[in-house]
């Protein structure tokens, strides 16, 4: 023990280590985590309670989905004010208790940064609205119409024209998602700073960095029609970077859909002063048709896959650093998704997990991923509640698409899917609440819970709790080079990490068919098996359905 103690010092001292290179991050949708006061909807003294079943996991920080004031036109991604919180989640004050019991348990607080857009009702915007020489006007983005009609083609991402008529002024604003989320304009040096006060009021309480909702949007140039990734984004991260998070010891990951290694490596380059890592979702668009969008499906591609994973694993060297997920809050759950959610349900959700966590970067559990909590399939558009899933509906309704392929669309990827309510036990309501739930309980609770994960050595939740102490206690995961072993399978993804003169193995099936699997190494200790084997012998091997090993060679 201290030999690997006086090895991880050795280490620290070498590279400068950022706590979140070492950490695992848990995402709360507090909406859907626990609900303290029988309303039917989760709140911050939920998440309080819970604490010590994070602890138990064994996480670094908590990513938070927004808690702010909103009226919750898209689920608190639509603030109000940015100092306050919303009221059905509790108060200021229990937030600042969440926080200063997190710290005590180890855990940092990473808020979400919504600043690409506001709430409609903001202090700002109705202000804006009142006049066009009002003094907030220049907060938002508005122009005149053209032929009397929409500025330009820019399309919302919610469905329609980005195009929103204020009848009173007869000029349009901008809203890149709802029409109740008017985009801010960041070219205003005042917004800017506005922010940046903001950001710093939450530092000042002890948060442990930011996540940065659709943060790529915000050097956008409506005029020329340019949403992600315009000119003045980066002088914006690095004076935000600089005025705000830059002096403090924090975790700042952007959501970035359209980053590629090179842009990545913009955001995430120590050199550059911007931010920790970004979110990248190349790999989650591989299930949907070329050119089209997230509801045109097709069947995953496992090479695809690998290919898409090694890149990022390989490119970004040390001008960068990657983010590691198969879920969030906008994704379904990747074992209903990806994985074999009846017959092999255990098997494959621990096998995503074993895959994912064995790899460099930095990982995070979307909240209830580590029981392997399932997609919910609706029959009828009445059972859902995203705004995204029925603005498309209705869209797609009215371009003469068959009521049972929307539908269809929406099991596979709609938002609801992540956001049914934590299965804390077998209970009514699945433990989360003693009220009516604001969205239904996965009917599967009784049997994928908390409580029966606990139970059972054997469960995921066990899975989950190794991979993070393994991740904490071996430095080759987190700073060992990543060697794709090409000679597999086409549904068989394999992979050395190599670290001072130690070499993992770690090989996953991602199919329910069996597949050989051969490579010319000596085993000396089996990491991670979910099948339980106490022997393998890699150079002859049939991996059963969605098995996944880690070993010592």
């Amino acid at each position: 023990m201290e030999a690997m103690k006086e090895k991880r010092e050795a280490i620290t001292r070498e590279k400068d280590v950022k706590w979140w290179q070492t950490a695992v991050v848990y995402q709360i949708y507090p909406r859907s985590f626990q609900d303290s006061d029988g309303d039917g909807i989760g709140d911050l003294r939920g998440i309080i309670n819970r604490i010590d079943y994070l602890k138990l996991l064994g996480i670094t920080a908590i990513w938070l989905s927004p808690v702010y004031k909103s009226p919750n036109d898209d689920n608190g991604y639509d603030i109000s004010d940015y100092q306050d919180i919303m009221d059905e989640f509790g108060t200021m004050d229990d937030m600042e208790e969440l926080i200063a019991k997190a710290n005590e348990g180890g855990i940092k607080i990473i808020m979400d940064l919504v600043v690409n857009h506001t709430s409609d009702e903001h202090k700002w915007f109705i202000e804006a609205k009142k006049s066009r020489d009002n003094e907030y006007r220049d907060y938002y983005v508005w122009r005149d119409p053209v032929n009397g009609d929409v500025p330009n083609g820019l399309g919302s991402i919610f469905s329609g024209s980005a195009w929103e008529l204020d009848e009173a002024s007869g000029q349009y604003y901008l809203h890149l998602f709802s029409r109740r989320q008017p985009d801010l304009n960041w070219e205003n040096e005042k917004v800017r700073q506005e922010v940046y006060d903001m950001m710093n009021f939450w530092l000042d309480k002890g948060v442990g960095g930011f996540r940065m909702d659709v943060i790529d949007l915000i050097g956008k140039i409506p005029d020329k029609e340019i949403t992600g990734n315009g000119p003045n984004l980066h002088e914006y991260l690095q004076e935000m970077n600089q005025k705000t998070f830059g002096s403090h010891d924090v975790l700042t990951v952007g959501e970035t859909w359209g980053a590629t290694p090179e842009i990545a490596k913009l955001y995430s380059d120590p050199a550059r002063n911007e931010l920790s890592m970004v979110f990248q979702f190349e790999h989650v668009s591989l299930d949907q048709q070329e050119g089209k969008d997230k509801w045109d499906l097709k069947p995953l591609n496992i090479a695809e896959l690998k290919k898409v994973l090694v890149k990022w694993q390989t490119s970004l060297g040390d001008q960068g650093w990657n983010s590691l997920f198969w879920n969030n809050h906008d994704l379904p759950r990747i074992v209903s998704r990806w994985g074999n959610d009846k017959q092999f349900h255990d098997q494959s959700a621990k096998m995503f997990a074993v895959l994912l966590h064995m790899m460099k970067g930095t990982p995070y559990i979307y909240q209830g991923e580590e029981i392997g909590m399932t997609n919910y399939p609706v029959s009828s558009i009445d059972e859902v509640e995203d705004i995204e899933s029925v603005n498309m509906y209705h869209a797609r309704l009215a371009n003469g698409y068959a009521v049972s392929d929307i539908i269809e669309s929406i099991n596979a990827k709609g938002r609801d899917n992540a956001r049914t309510p934590m299965q804390w036990d077998g209970s009514d309501n699945a433990g989360f609440t003693t009220g009516t739930p604001w969205l239904h309980v996965n009917q599967n609770h009784t049997t994928i819970n908390v409580k029966q994960n606990i139970e059972n050595p054997d469960s995921i939740f066990y899975t989950y709790q190794r991979l993070i102490q393994l991740r904490k206690d071996n430095p080759i995961i987190v700073w060992g080079e990543f060697e794709l072993i090409e000679s597999t399978p086409d549904d068989v993804f394999a992979y050395y990490r190599l670290y001072e003169g130690e070499k993992w193995l770690v090989a996953a099936n991602i199919s329910e068919k069996k597949n050989d699997f051969s490579v010319d190494e000596e085993v000396f200790e089996i990491i991670m098996s979910n099948y339980n084997r106490t022997e393998i012998d890699v150079k002859h091997l049939m991996l059963r359905p969605y098995e996944v090993f880690a070993l010592k060679v």
